[in-house]
């Protein structure tokens, strides 16, 4: 059964798309069928995947826009061993042209709905705003996943967000769920990660993931060479890290399914 993940916080420099594009590859090792849609019109995931953002000839613009089907619009990261729906600039007019369209919140989901049956996860990276491409990327989700930084104004934004989850689950999406809490840029020598870490734990329970995302150099290299983690530096720390995040994934869904099926 395919899951859609969707990685969201309005928050930028969380490690939204570096999460989008890593856990995207460490499941495809584990020989999961992916695909990673990007819906940031910075088209990060893209780059980050190999992909020459600029030399699109057709891109999830085109897709949400109805000028082509998702199909035609796809890409195969090869060295990444994921497929993506690219994006770049040109989002930020579909965006634009969303608002005056019927079931603009729709189309995405619309737009996925013919390749569902061919991907084991589907991951989409938002944008760092709540706007139309957000909510088209929530509307579309059966989880969301928030990665996050463990800093003060990192909780401020957390309540927003969930507010908006919780505002579509009532009106459009009633499956959508919080997947998990990603904690990222970890570094357990700081006393104020270490507190809001403790915080998060304790509001949220197992919906925190185990898995932390440390700091880690070869993570910020990676994308600038357009290759994952696990295909830059797959020794390191963040790429072990991506891996184990991957891990818990599978189990996570694993045991939701058992429970599913009994």
């Amino acid at each position: 059964m395919t899951k859609t993940i969707t990685i969201a916080n309005q928050k930028g420099g969380v490690g939204k798309t570096t999460t989008a594009v890593n856990l995207a590859a460490a499941l495809a090792a584990t020989r999961r069928r992916v695909l990673l849609v990007d819906m940031d019109p910075q088209g990060n995931a893209t780059m980050g995947s190999g992909v020459d953002k600029n030399a699109l000839q057709l891109s999830v613009c085109d897709v949400l826009l109805g000028d082509t089907s998702a199909a035609q619009a796809l890409l195969h990261a090869a060295e990444a061993g994921y497929d993506i729906l690219p994006a770049n600039a040109d989002l930020t007019a579909a965006e634009v042209q969303l608002v005056n369209k019927i079931g603009r919140e729709r189309q995405l989901t619309l737009a996925l709905e013919g390749l569902r049956a061919n991907y084991d996860y589907i991951l989409v990276d938002c944008p760092p705003s709540l706007n139309m491409l957000t909510v088209n990327a929530l509307v579309a989700a059966d989880g969301v996943v928030i990665p996050m930084q463990c800093e003060y104004y990192a909780l401020e934004g957390l309540s927003s967000l969930l507010d908006t989850i919780e505002q579509i689950r009532i009106s459009v999406n009633p499956q959508i769920r919080l997947e998990g809490l990603l904690r990222t840029m970890y570094d357990p020598r700081n006393n104020l990660s270490n507190d809001v870490s403790s915080e998060l734990v304790q509001h949220f329970g197992d919906r925190v993931y185990r898995t932390v995302i440390p700091r880690n150099v070869a993570l910020a290299e990676a994308p600038s060479f357009g290759q994952s983690i696990l295909k830059y530096e797959k020794n390191s720390r963040g790429s072990m890290a991506y891996l184990a995040l991957a891990g818990e994934v599978l189990r996570r869904d694993a045991k939701q399914n058992h429970y599913v099926t009994q």
